[in-house]
This record gives structure tokens, sequence and C-alpha cells, in this order.
């Protein structure tokens, strides 16, 4: 099988892309968050409440696991699932992996504007707003840059320009997309 998954920080455009990618390549999209959050019949931010975030972070790992079998799809993975190696490996593996990357302030515009942010998506550090940014992104760049095989800053980018590049680079890459 194959899936093109969707790594970055909350705020890259992952959901927004995903999307418009997979009705590009003819596959099925899902957002592996919305998938957790499904399984567990509560939100993310309730898993964090219940569980801390080694909970969700154990039930995220299970949700890609399975999700990198399937065949066809567009994943949007959560913002923190490069920080598990076997999830990383397996992304590899499954396909071409996709980094949105952007500029600290581009993330802070992007999280700050959407509505879903607060009811969702917990304070990771306690700090927030853009200090929480640049310390999360400090540990993770170099996981997604590890994962990615393809990078694309988005910064400026329309999410129609995002998905033209990627369509070009994965037909490129020799993927069957038909």
């Amino acid at each position: 099988g194959m899936v093109v998954t969707l790594i970055g920080y909350r705020g890259s455009g992952k959901s927004t892309v995903a999307p418009l990618l997979a009705e590009r390549l003819g596959f099925k999209w899902i957002d592996a968050d919305t998938e957790v959050e499904c399984e567990a019949t509560y939100s993310i931010r309730e898993i964090f409440d219940r569980e801390g975030e080694a909970g969700f972070r154990r039930r995220e790992r299970d949700v890609i696991g399975r999700l990198l079998r399937q065949d066809r799809i567009v994943l949007a993975a959560g913002g923190g699932a490069v920080e598990n190696d076997r999830s990383r490996a397996e992304m590899r593996r499954a396909g071409p992996v996709v980094w949105l990357d952007a500029t600290v302030a581009e993330l802070e515009g992007r999280i700050a504007g959407d509505a879903t942010t607060d009811e969702r998506r917990p304070n990771l550090t306690g700090v927030g707003g853009r200090g929480e940014i640049e310390q999360i992104l400090t540990r993770r760049a170099p996981l997604y840059r590890a994962a990615a095989s393809i990078v694309i800053n988005t910064t400026g980018l329309t999410a129609d320009t995002i998905v033209d590049q990627l369509v070009e680079v994965i037909a490129k890459a020799g993927v069957d997309a038909s």
C-alpha cells in the first residue's frame, strides 16, 4: 500500500492540504487527531486531562501504526507524532513524508486564527503563544527533517500552490498516483 504522510507543527496546514492533495491523487484522507478522538470518544484536550500527554501519545501511536498499513491515503499526522521513533520509520516505509514547514510568526498567526485551537489543543508547555512554538519547534525540527522525504516551506503559499508542488514532486518520485 501507499500512504502520503503530512507532518509539521500545528498550524502548518496539514488538515487544509490533506483533503486537497487526496482529491488530486484519488486517495482518501484521514486526520490522525480526529481518528484518535473518534476512538477515545472524547476530545484531545479531555484525553490530556484524563490520561496525560503519555496517554495521548500511546493512542496516537496505535492509530498511526494502523493507518500507515492502509493503502492510498493521505494522512495528516499530529504535530508531535514524529517524536515516536517507530512512527517515523513506518511513515518513511509507507510512502512520501511531507514536512509542511513554516516560520514561527506564520504558525503563531495561523494558530491564533484557528477557532478550534482552544477547545481541542492543550498548551503543551504551559508557556503558550510564540514561546511555546519556539520551544517545541527547536525539539521537533530535527525529527521533522529526519522523517521527511519532501520539505515545503509553506510561508506565504496558498494551499493550492502547495498541492500543485506536491503532486509534481510525488509524480516525479515515480509514485503511481493514477
